[in-house]
């Protein structure tokens, strides 16, 4: 009986590297992904929401490269809290019985508002003419990348800080595969 050798997500990512500064190299170019913790729009004054949206227009603006934003959405798991309320032991009939409709609220309150968490994205690119090239020149075409996609970073941190939100850039290995694994699992 002959075993196959069982694969790793990385095995069959379709990337071809992920450096250990959180680049990625696919398809020709490389790859650097910003997570982006926005502000609650919502609760804003109209007078913040004008200036949020003039800031916006000025990222936009600066942005004179390539860009997607990606938005994750995942359905909320509130059994760990619901267990955690349940571990909690009371002798008071009536604690017991306000910890019961808690339980019962809160999941009532998620099978209707479908409640998820987001994770907001930014990724940019750089890409790279690899055909004919030894491996300084693609050495070379990496730091040049780098130091490219490093500029584009703190363009979009600074406008959009701007904005209200915080700009955080991924740049370790083990940081990308746990966001490509979030998107796969």
């Amino acid at each position: 009986m002959k075993f196959k050798k069982e694969q790793t997500t990385q095995d069959w990512l379709p990337f071809e590297n992920i450096y250990e500064n959180g680049l990625i190299f696919y398809k020709n170019a490389f790859i650097k992904i910003l997570k982006i913790n926005p502000i609650n729009y919502d609760l804003k004054s109209n007078l913040e929401k004008e200036a949020i949206l003039n800031s916006y227009k000025n990222f936009l603006k600066t942005c004179d490269f390539d860009i997607q934003i990606l938005i994750q959405s995942k359905k909320e798991d509130i059994s760990k809290t619901i267990s955690q309320i349940n571990k909690i032991h009371e002798t008071n009939e009536k604690i017991q019985k306000i910890k019961q409709n808690y339980v019962e609220y809160i999941t009532q309150m998620n099978k209707e508002k479908n409640s998820s968490s987001k994770n907001f994205y930014i990724i940019i690119r750089k890409k790279v003419d690899i055909l004919n090239k030894t491996n300084q020149d693609f050495a070379n075409e990496e730091n040049k990348a780098f130091e490219m996609l490093n500029e584009n970073y703190f363009k979009i941190k600074e406008t959009l800080t701007r904005c209200g939100n915080m700009v955080n850039e991924i740049n370790s290995k083990q940081n990308i595969i746990c966001i490509l694994n979030s998107f796969i699992f």
